[in-house]
């Protein structure tokens, strides 16, 4: 009796500094007791939950995943998870990134291509591409960006998913003629986004896009790039065409981006364009930006990165004279004296919603300093506005 309590002692003591942690004692129940304190059994998890995290995750880690049990693979292949998709390949000699093996990507479309619907792709292997534009019959939204796609490859696309496809972004793809851009237009009759680069685009195309048989355009985006400085030759658009375009299409945003150098400009701005959005990515000149004034009735949002060291007032008035529609701009390194500045917003008024402009580039005169410019932009816009500052670091 004496060593049975002894040992009921010694077993409550070493019990309880066994329950202490950092000085204080610690409950420990049955179960935890009995090891259900182990490692969590995945394979039961929800296949919904499983399902958001697996599109969390870049593709391989998804096929790695796949691999631990039979619950997680079966949701590796359900349909809800291919809806929307970016493939992407790098070539091992070009790229820092670890390239996924095309292998696999052959293997993930030829089974799932048809449940795609949203994809942007990123490929140097013509081989994926084709396998996807093979068997894909319901994708709404495609963005191609730097890879062999050509005219033949859209033919196969426009082939499987003309009743589909309403999205279409591509850039960065050498192959594609304005013959394979029109024949999409011609095909894909519910197309309402297009973006592409400006040798894309064509009279063909707009006249086609214009078509009683083509739905109303919502979104055209166009890029104009040069790299090469005067290496590249700039067709011009016939005024008809956008004409014709914006009858069909009269709510259209048409956004264009340019990224020429100045002795490039002169195919553009010679007639009315359709034009709400546009960005200059490099510098532009005064007359440039005096015809944009003139040529561009539709704009609600400019944003000029320079124009050189000549003020742009005359080029700022013109512009708020004809582009009644005109709600947010954005001038970079473009010198504007303060009393030109200030007629700007006061013609413009309260629909500018963004006006952005460095302090640096406000050239002061007898009329406003840079302490009264404050006042006056914040007086005509209807609530407070300060002009940008120069990081200083």
């Amino acid at each position: 009796m004496k060593r049975g309590r002894k040992n009921s002692k010694t077993s409550s003591h070493l019990s309880d500094e066994e329950n202490t942690v950092d000085g204080k004692k610690v409950k420990i129940t049955d179960e935890e007791s009995a090891g259900v304190f182990q490692s969590p059994d995945w394979g039961n998890l929800i296949p919904d939950i499983v399902l958001k995290v697996f599109r969390y995750l870049p593709l391989l880690d998804r096929a790695h995943a796949s691999q631990v049990c039979r619950v997680w693979n079966k949701v590796f292949h359900m349909p809800e998870l291919w809806r929307c998709f970016e493939f992407e390949l790098n070539q091992p000699a070009t790229s820092h990134l670890k390239a996924t093996h095309p292998e696999l990507i052959k293997q993930i479309i030829k089974r799932h291509s048809n449940h795609l619907q949203y994809v942007s792709f990123k490929s140097h292997f013509i081989s994926a591409l084709t396998v996807m534009f093979v068997n894909s019959k319901s994708l709404s939204s495609l963005k191609i960006d730097d890879t062999p796609v050509d005219d033949p490859s859209l033919k196969v696309l426009v082939a499987n998913n003309s009743d589909t496809l309403k999205l279409l972004k591509m850039s960065s793809c050498p192959h594609v003629s304005p013959a394979g851009i029109l024949c999409v237009a011609d095909q894909c009759h519910g197309l309402r986004e297009l973006a592409l680069n400006y040798h894309l685009l064509s009279d063909e195309l707009l006249l086609a896009l214009s078509s009683e048989k083509h739905v109303t355009l919502e979104h055209l985006r166009i890029d104009v790039v040069s790299e090469n400085r005067g290496q590249t030759h700039f067709h011009t658009i016939e005024k008809s065409s956008w004409d014709a375009f914006i009858r069909h299409s009269p709510k259209v945003n048409l956004v264009m981006y340019f990224f020429l150098h100045e002795e490039e400009f002169d195919p553009f701005f010679r007639y009315e364009i359709p034009v709400t959005h546009l960005y200059f990515g490099r510098s532009v000149s005064k007359e440039v930006l005096g015809r944009v004034g003139m040529t561009c009735p539709r704009l609600v949002e400019l944003v000029v990165c320079a124009n050189g060291l000549r003020p742009l007032d005359e080029e700022l008035i013109q512009i708020a004279e004809h582009c009644k529609n005109l709600s947010a701009i954005g001038l970079g390194e473009c010198e504007v004296s303060c009393s030109a500045f200030v007629e700007f917003v006061k013609m413009c008024g309260g629909r500018l919603s963004q006006l952005s402009i460095m302090e640096e580039v406000l050239i002061p005169d007898q009329k406003y300093n840079l302490e009264q410019i404050h006042w006056e932009v914040s007086k005509h816009l209807g609530r407070v506005w300060f002009p940008d500052m120069m990081p200083t670091w």
